[in-house]
């Protein structure tokens, strides 16, 4: 079937300025672009002045489970998203050896959320992208290895260093899993058993990744008081290994550490003049997500969630806890140090009758339990098994746009999708579209659609995808440059946003006018030689 977008204002992804053009797709491509004249179309679409990108491309989801169970992914494909890169943090799907998956189910469900409608022993990063490929998703899905399961699988849940056995059983994991088409390597170093890690393990297994022009993306040790050595730990694992650098939702948390932010970008620049190739991502809010979870100390976590349960029961523990979340601890990201217990709000639960916590910061929470915060936290994170989401505020508007306009900027959401979820599921790439490039100038347009498309492309090297051009693959967002906005608040958050008028996935069309039209057309795409395709 041919398809012919007609009459709209093309931003093609590049960076240049827009142009008047007509766009014809045949089949799942793009044969024509721009002053096209075609009289034998199956279909004309008179886009009347809509402005026609790229389908945007978000570099770190958190769907690796609703692909499986709900593949349609509505809040991306409704927000123009065509393609999501999966497995971030560290903590993901695959590899899943039997022996772990009651533990890491555990340990996965604050983030990625839990099901017991899918077969969990799949064991395999192939078997887990078969399933997705089954699945049949609604945008394409690629896939990172993570640094925790990679790391169970070889040496299990506990707080140590690998022995060299266990090293090079890591690096031939990674390699398998590359090999199986992962487009590199993710950690979260400050999630366990992630942050067990010591700089040589890294760098070593990101030898491998380099080896097949693949990327670390990583949720870095810290984002907060130590975030300088932080990020010097991270470039000098790109010196050593030659590893692509991509940092996860870059920014830096608490008013305390605001001051380092001429330090970060200085860090970026020197590592870039030295040849160490660095990227990051970022979402357009001034809170971030992520599991409960993570506002205990690491110790409480030495030997995976079924352990730190089991310390969460110990009352002389829990003020061990309290101590060490009240003064801090060296290397280690402290939440209630940079977003106060006010500033941390409960977004998801398990189980029904702890529905009415969602919402409440942990102040509130322990009001409502009738204790104080912390004790209050760790009921209900006991009660929970620990697969709580939670929404954290931590920075400003000034850092958002200060971040946006760096040049090694992508556009993603890292949106949990749970319970009560971060506005950014429904709405980062509109909001940075409506925002900061309509109503506040931050970016032009057409740099605005370049860091939601092409440049996240060709950072995680995306074949033929992320550009308005002839041959490429027809992923299409269409959208109303006056009145796209996103619509989802922080106590209103599962709004679909304005403005999106029409989203293609390779040749269909997913959404026309508005609405969604109950089509699923992505695919997995795999890392082949030194490319990810279909």
């Amino acid at each position: 079937m041919k398809i012919l977008f007609k009459n709209g204002l093309i931003i093609d992804g590049s960076g240049q300025q827009p142009y008047k053009g007509n766009i014809l797709i045949s089949e799942d491509t793009i044969t024509a672009a721009g002053n096209v004249l075609i009289h034998d179309a199956d279909l004309e679409i008179d886009l009347n002045g809509l402005a026609a990108a790229p389908g945007f491309i978000d570099t770190h989801s958190h769907s690796d489970l609703q692909v499986l169970s709900k593949p349609q992914i509505l809040p991306k494909i409704m927000q123009g998203v065509t393609t999501e890169v999966l497995g971030q943090d560290g903590i993901s799907m695959a590899p899943l050896p039997s022996q772990y998956i009651e533990p890491w189910r555990e340990n996965l469900a604050g983030l990625d959320g839990e099901s017991n409608d899918i077969d969990w022993h799949y064991a395999t990063t192939a078997n887990y992208l078969s399933m997705i490929s089954t699945a049949q998703p609604g945008p394409n899905e690629c896939y990172l290895v993570p640094h925790g399961n990679i790391r169970m699988e070889a040496m299990g849940l506990d707080d140590r260093r690998p022995t060299a056995a266990e090293l090079q059983a890591m690096c031939r994991i990674v390699q398998r899993k590359m090999e199986s088409g992962a487009v590199g390597l993710s950690s979260g170093l400050i999630y366990m058993p992630c942050a067990y890690s010591h700089t040589q393990e890294l760098i070593e297994i990101c030898k491998v990744v380099a080896k097949y022009n693949g990327l670390f993306v990583v949720h870095q040790r810290s984002e907060a008081d130590t975030i300088l050595d932080s990020m010097k730990e991270i470039i000098e694992i790109g010196r050593q290994s030659g590893v692509q650098i991509h940092f996860s939702h870059f920014k830096v948390c608490g008013r305390k550490n605001w001051k380092y932010i001429d330090d970060m970008l200085r860090l970026l620049d020197e590592g870039k003049r030295e040849g160490i190739s660095i990227s990051f991502d970022q979402y357009p809010y001034v809170a971030g997500s992520t599991m409960l979870g993570v506002i205990l100390p690491p110790w409480v976590y030495d030997g995976g969630t079924e352990a730190a349960l089991k310390r969460l029961k110990e009352s002389s523990l829990r003020q061990r806890m309290i101590q060490d979340m009240e003064q801090g601890i060296s290397g280690w990201d402290d939440f209630i140090d940079f977003a106060g217990l006010s500033g941390i709000y409960v977004t998801s639960v398990k189980h029904k009758r702890n529905e009415n916590v969602i919402g409440l910061n942990l102040v509130q929470l322990g009001k409502l339990r009738n204790t104080d915060p912390y004790n209050a936290t760790f009921d209900l994170l006991l009660d929970e098994d620990n697969a709580v989401g939670m929404v954290d505020f931590y920075g400003t508007e000034d850092h958002v746009k200060r971040f946006l306009q760096r040049p090694e900027m992508n556009a993603c959401t890292d949106g949990l999708l749970n319970g009560k979820p971060h506005p950014r599921v429904y709405g980062a790439f509109p909001r940075i579209l409506g925002k900061y490039v309509r109503k506040e100038n931050t970016l032009s347009l057409p740099e605005a659609v370049y860091k939601m498309t092409k440049k996240a492309a060709d950072t995680f090297h995306i074949h033929k995808r992320g550009q308005i051009q002839s041959g490429y693959y027809a992923d299409l967002t269409i959208f109303n440059k006056d009145t796209v906005i996103d619509n989802g608040t922080f106590t209103n958050p599962m709004q679909y946003p304005s403005g999106i008028a029409y989203v293609m996935v390779n040749g269909i069309m997913a959404v026309e006018q508005g609405q969604y039209m109950n089509q699923r057309s992505g695919k997995v795409l795999r890392k082949q030689g030194r490319e990810v395709k279909a």
